[in-house]
């Protein structure tokens, strides 16, 4: 008999692993175990949606004929799988497992596993995702720089999506620049999608507010589906009442809204409770039908097909070393509030709400808010990548760490984004209502009441001279500095200084 593991992130029926397996000879094994749920302190929603997700999954299994040794969290003695295998599993004929989305887990996979049980530990390639293993080795060699918009078309041109021949559909790989309009409220919202709690949810949730009391967030709003049906449930309903408007304000933000017209799907995606080629081709399929405009598929599918996938291929390209990278030399810690969401910045206050609410946030509350704050003041970029890890549902190691160190942080150098996402507080107000409701003045940039986004910007500008005075899409942002008054520059740089002896306070 041999072991098959299903880890969290891996509640897929087409998982190799079941493939790989005989149901009528072999065993399943799942666990939730506190060295995984513990080793960052996880959002209490990320791991109530997790655990339940992982006891459904074990029942769908059991109910496709699988025999499946499930050890819910407190009910056993064991911290890792090293443990656990070691204890039960030792007269297997084989341990197989699927690839991991994490490096620290698969490094113990590859180098403790076998010799804490004495068996053979079989690790398959994980095919689940639309770049092949291999490909973005081969399409990165001999690149100094690595550009989604190129990796993405070389998928497009892979998968046919959006493609007509050799052409993609619409005569342009890439709409983002019909993508970026604020929300004024003419088009109405759809509202947030619930689903029905059953007795596993409840029992979760139940153990997630006893045994993580400690960790961040709220279970009070929890919203998340946990099923494979639920999951598409939600795909089903972002098709409909969400995706034909979501390229034209998939950039906007609005004070009390916290989803407008995303499609809160990567949780699912990234569980394994979604299949991406799925997902894409429904959105596809969407434009085909005039359903929705070619500017929010393409966006859309542009998100999965490509960032997804391209985040992916550079985390294990460049791991472990990848970690590690921090070219800005930063250093500062978070300031509390990323915790506490207790900042008199309303833009700031507004994505920590969603986040400690929802343990969700949109990716421009995230790049451009909490994240382009964390790069103004020079946090040190383990510091932020492990808080997005805590935080958000969907964070898993693969997917966050390349995101927010390389876009969010530019700590890699550029060898992700050829510029850093540095953005003063007229952005923020451009893209949405948040300044309007702020103490802050959004216009000004030296005085005491002036937006820490702006002081802060120009002294990111200043302080980062020769590292991006002679990047060409930064050159212009310089020359607007060297043309500003001098009393006008120290006056920025000095309410910039006072902000960075004391950004607790803000």
């Amino acid at each position: 008999m041999k072991i098959g593991i299903i880890l969290g992130d891996q509640l897929s029926l087409s998982l190799p692993t079941l493939a790989h397996l005989d149901k009528q000879r072999d065993r399943l094994v799942m666990a939730e175990l506190a060295d995984e749920a513990t080793y960052v302190k996880h959002h209490k929603q990320k791991i109530a949606l997790i655990f339940s997700a992982m006891r459904h999954f074990a029942t769908d299994l059991q109910q496709q004929g699988w025999q499946v040794d499930y050890y819910p969290y407190g009910e056993h003695r064991h911290r890792d799988f090293e443990s656990l295998l070691a204890d039960h599993y030792r007269e297997a004929q084989g341990i197989v497992v699927t690839h991991c989305g994490e490096y620290r887990l698969q490094q113990r996979i590859d180098q403790q596993w076998s010799a804490s049980c004495g068996v053979e530990v079989t690790c398959l390639d994980d095919t689940r995702f639309l770049c092949a293993p291999g490909f973005f080795p081969r399409w990165a060699a001999g690149k100094k720089q690595l550009r989604m918009e190129f990796f993405y078309r070389e998928m497009r041109r892979h998968t046919s999506l959006l493609m007509e021949g050799s052409e993609p559909v619409g005569g342009k790989w890439n709409f983002d620049s019909s993508n970026r309009q604020p929300y004024k409220g003419k088009t109405p919202l759809p509202p947030v999608l619930t689903f029905t709690r059953d007795a596993i949810d409840e029992q979760v949730l139940a153990l997630v507010a006893e045994h993580f009391a400690d960790h961040p967030g709220s279970l009070q709003h929890f919203q998340w589906g946990t099923t494979s049906r639920q999951a598409q449930q939600a795909l089903a309903y972002f098709i409909e009442h969400r995706l034909p408007c979501f390229g034209d304000y998939q950039d906007a933000m609005v004070t009390g809204e916290d989803t407008l017209f995303h499609s809160l799907l990567s949780p699912y995606l990234n569980l394994g409770l979604l299949d991406p080629m799925a997902v894409c081709q429904a959105a596809e399929q969407a434009y085909y039908d005039g359903d929705a405009p070619l500017n929010a598929v393409e966006g859309f599918i542009r998100q999965i097909l490509g960032w997804r996938e391209y985040v992916r291929g550079i985390y294990w390209l460049l791991m472990p070393d990848y970690a590690k990278e921090n070219r800005l030399g930063n250093h500062r810690p978070l300031p509390s509030y990323y915790w506490t969401g207790e900042t008199k910045m309303h833009c700031m206050a507004e994505c920590f709400r969603n986040t400690l609410e929802h343990a969700y946030a949109h990716h421009i509350q995230r790049l451009m808010v909490t994240g382009n704050f964390a790069l103004l003041l020079g946090v040190l970029p383990d510091a932020i990548c492990q808080w997005y890890l805590e935080v958000y549902a969907d964070a898993f190691d693969w997917v966050e760490l390349p995101n927010t160190l390389g876009m969010v942080m530019h700590a890699d150098g550029g060898y992700l984004g050829s510029k850093p996402y540095a953005a003063s507080g007229s952005y923020i107000n451009r893209m949405s209502d948040y300044c309007k409701h702020c103490q802050y003045d959004v216009k000004t940039a030296s005085e005491s009441d002036s937006c820490p986004f702006n002081s802060l910007y120009w002294h990111f500008i200043h302080r980062h001279r020769g590292q991006f005075s002679t990047n060409h899409r930064m050159k212009m942002i310089y020359r607007n500095l060297d043309r500003m008054d001098s009393d006008k520059v120290n006056a920025m740089l000095t309410r910039a200084e006072s902000l960075l002896a004391n950004p607790d306070l803000l």
